[in-house]
């Protein structure tokens, strides 16, 4: 058995260079294991015997928090016909990290207070196994993280016939950038503009554009009409990463070379103002933040204009990036503007971890999951869903929420993809007869 070892770097090389085929191959293996996790294939019982329908299990995840750091490490363990998989990953927000126990920055023997614990951003591995238990690979699962998950949103991207014109991130970090990133590779033609919303912190309060050469515009352009000068000096490097880092024979290819890339910080003169005419003109709003409160009012999206709403950032009962009209609005139907459901990965655990949906007491049958809107390929005659049918109209054009709290099947399904595509690729350490 070989035992394969995938650095944070070269996760990033291999997935920055996908072809548009081979997003096709992740996005399919995704698919098939969602659609195993959702339609009931999966084993019920957890003891010996039982649930031999299926090798799919998906038990709770296990959280344990660190009072010197402020982090939370969460466990993931996951197992499918595919093998196993065990994912740990640790993780922090300022808000967690300033609140660390007082008795942990108390004054050194000098009587100098200690720095407050610095901000984790998430960060750890994936060990995969076959189904004997056999080591198959160690990957590093920061980048592989927001990738999976920005690959679950694109479902959902992918299936609106509505236009896509302009989308709206939430976020600085490594979900927000991959949320772009895949939208711009899977419908970039469609897309003339993606905004970064970063509430907090420095260098972040003015934007950019790109023209058709990629090149960034001079500092004097005019101002836009929602009044933010762009300014390249001050672009944060998840913006950047797309304006400048990208090259320019890759945007070209995938039809954004002409795209153009703004930021809103959110110490900006007018910044609810602006923030209120971006969201009105977003046809896509990816929120991308470990938030404990919502990051835009629910009367900021109304009137005649649909969109899809992403929400991935928040992940505990206490974290909420949705306002609590904007959820119970998505709860009452009104033909095909809203199907009276929100989006999930998981039932179960949205009902326990997602604070927007808890918040507003939903119920299980006002949740749909996300594995029972697809079907993989070779499915499709067999796979016919009455539920799906009818709802279909809406997803393509309507007002769609996706709340995703995590599921480590994904990391599975996509670990395991991935170390194949490594070995064919001639990428990582590649360990013979571990």
């Amino acid at each position: 058995m070989t035992l394969t070892i995938l650095t944070d770097d070269e996760i990033r090389s291999l997935l920055e260079n996908l072809t548009l085929d081979e997003l096709e191959g992740f996005g399919e293996a995704l698919a098939s294991t969602l659609y195993e996790y959702s339609t009931g294939a999966q084993g019920e019982g957890e003891g010996e015997g039982e649930g031999e329908a299926s090798d799919t299990r998906q038990p709770e995840r296990i959280s344990v928090r660190r009072a010197d750091t402020g982090a939370t490490t969460l466990f993931m363990p996951s197992c499918n016909s595919a093998g196993n998989a065990v994912k740990v990953i640790t993780l922090t927000s300022a808000s967690s990290a300033a609140a660390a126990k007082p008795e942990e920055a108390a004054a050194t023997t000098t009587g100098t207070a200690q720095p407050k614990p610095a901000v984790i951003r998430p960060t750890g591995a994936i060990a995969l196994f076959d189904r004997a238990g056999a080591p198959l690979g160690l990957l590093h699962a920061s980048v592989l993280t927001g990738f999976r998950t920005a690959l679950a949103s694109l479902a959902l991207v992918r299936r609106r016939s509505a236009p896509l014109r302009t989308i709206v991130v939430f976020g600085r970090g490594g979900q927000a950038y991959w949320h772009a990133r895949l939208a711009l590779l899977a419908r970039g033609p469609d897309v003339r503009r993606v905004v970064f919303v970063c509430r907090s912190g420095p260098g972040v309060t003015t934007t950019t554009t790109t023209t058709d050469s990629g090149d960034v515009n001079s500092e004097e352009e005019q101002e836009r009409s929602d009044g933010v000068r762009p300014r390249k000096s001050a672009l944060p490097a998840v913006a950047k990463q797309l304006a400048e880092g990208v090259p320019a024979e890759v945007r070209e290819r995938e039809g954004w070379a002409g795209c153009e890339f703004g930021v809103l910080g959110g110490d900006e003169e007018g910044y609810a103002t602006r923030l209120t005419e971006l969201l009105r003109e977003a046809d896509a709003v990816f929120c991308c933040t470990p938030s404990t409160e919502p990051l835009f009012d629910a009367a900021t999206l109304g009137g005649d204009k649909t969109r899809l709403v992403v929400a991935i950032g928040s992940y505990t009962p206490q974290m909420r990036e949705l306002p609590r009209e904007l959820v119970r609005q998505a709860l009452t139907p009104k033909g095909e503007r809203e199907a009276g459901v929100v989006v999930v990965d998981t039932i179960e655990g949205a009902l326990k971890e997602a604070g927007e949906l808890i918040d507003v007491g939903v119920k299980p049958e006002q949740l749909v999951e996300l594995g029972e809107l697809l079907v993989p390929k070779g499915l499709s005659e067999r796979a016919r869903d009455t539920k799906r049918d009818s709802l279909e109209q809406w997803l393509q054009t309507g007002n769609v929420i996706y709340k995703s709290v995590g599921l480590g099947l994904m990391d599975l399904s996509i670990g395991m993809h991935i170390i194949e595509f490594a070995k064919q690729k001639g990428i990582g350490t590649h360990i013979p007869g571990f």
